[in-house]
């Protein structure tokens, strides 16, 4: 079952890096940032596949959209120094919550 959850794992941060790419591919019109947008996700895409066969698509869809949008939030701040105000912060911690509860207390989502 962990090898699901890795891949898991790996299917959000191809979907982070693919999302940071599309910013930095200005529209695809950089040949670069434009393959790895294709490749991430590709690669995301493929991964979220394998894991639905195992994981029920709820929980794969919560885990993967609710660390999806912490991580990229992150990105968005650090790399391209995006401003946050208190109510973002506010309603992505309330995200991350979200997953935590999840995972810590749902009995849907098998470990």
């Amino acid at each position: 079952m962990f090898k699901n959850w890795l891949i898991l794992f790996i299917a959000i941060v191809s979907e982070v890096v693919a999302t940071s790419s599309m910013k930095s591919s200005e529209g695809f019109s950089r040949l670069w940032p434009s393959i790895i947008v294709v490749l991430g996700y590709g690669i995301a895409f493929y991964c979220l596949a394998l894991t639905l066969r195992v994981i029920p698509m709820g929980v794969v869809y919560a885990i993967w959209s609710g660390i999806g949008i912490v991580l990229i939030t992150l990105v968005g701040w650090l790399v391209f120094n995006q401003k946050l105000d208190l109510p973002a912060v506010l309603g992505i911690g309330l995200i991350a919550a979200g997953v935590v509860v999840m995972n810590v207390f749902s009995k849907s989502v098998g470990h």
